[in-house]
């Protein structure tokens, strides 16, 4: 039976130039935090757009050269393991963000944001809208865009670390990736402030 997808909105806001932005990463164990803005048309639409983490990776991957075809502009950002360990995961997610929006060609007048946080960029207003990426289209946008950009690049790493399964796993802490860390350790790419060890001493005691 073909799943059925909502329909999201195409916009806040009738009039205003709007970006949807949101972050990929955030709770993965390795790896950078990323993050996509993007500036869709008024008018755009798919029928299959939707919250990333709802839609199999093929059609993300479909979906990811129809936004980059489509959208007026985007940009993607990524903030280090190394950055994420200084300033903390969070401000490491409002810093990618601002990043992608920093590069956008063009300048936004209003911010759609997934969740229920942000730091104001610059003077821009800004709505954070809780699992706004399965309600306003340019914020599933993003989640599309700054997840097969972090998912590619996980892809690439595992071809260095492949005893951890990136490619299937894309750092998150699944049971095979927290079994591989109990057996090879932890590498330069784990976020070493999210306590990772003492966090799994239950499963390997």
């Amino acid at each position: 039976m073909e799943k059925f997808y909502p329909l999201l909105q195409a916009y806040h806001h009738e009039t205003l130039v709007e970006a949807g932005c949101d972050e990929a990463g955030r709770g993965c164990f390795a790896g950078p935090v990323f993050a996509a803005a993007v500036i869709l048309p008024k008018d755009f639409f798919h029928p299959e757009l939707n919250d990333s983490k709802q839609i199999k990776e093929s059609l993300r991957d479909e979906l990811k050269i129809y936004i980059e075809e489509k959208a007026i502009c985007y940009a993607v950002a990524q903030v280090t393991v190394g950055e994420i360990d200084e300033i903390n995961i969070l401000n490491a997610s409002f810093k990618a963000m601002h990043l992608a929006i920093k590069k956008l060609q063009v300048v936004p007048e209003q911010l759609l944001i997934d969740g229920n946080r942000f730091k104001a960029y610059k003077k821009i207003p800004h709505h954070c809208i809780i699992k706004g990426d399965g309600i306003y289209a340019s914020i599933a946008a993003a989640s599309i865009l700054a997840k097969t950009y972090r998912d590619a690049y996980m892809k690439n790493l595992h071809t260095s670390f492949p005893h951890y399964n990136w490619k299937s796993n894309k750092g998150y802490g699944t049971e095979e990736h927290r079994t591989a860390i109990g057996q090879h350790g932890l590498c330069q790419h784990h976020r070493k402030s999210f306590n990772i060890v003492s966090a799994q001493i239950e499963l390997f005691e």
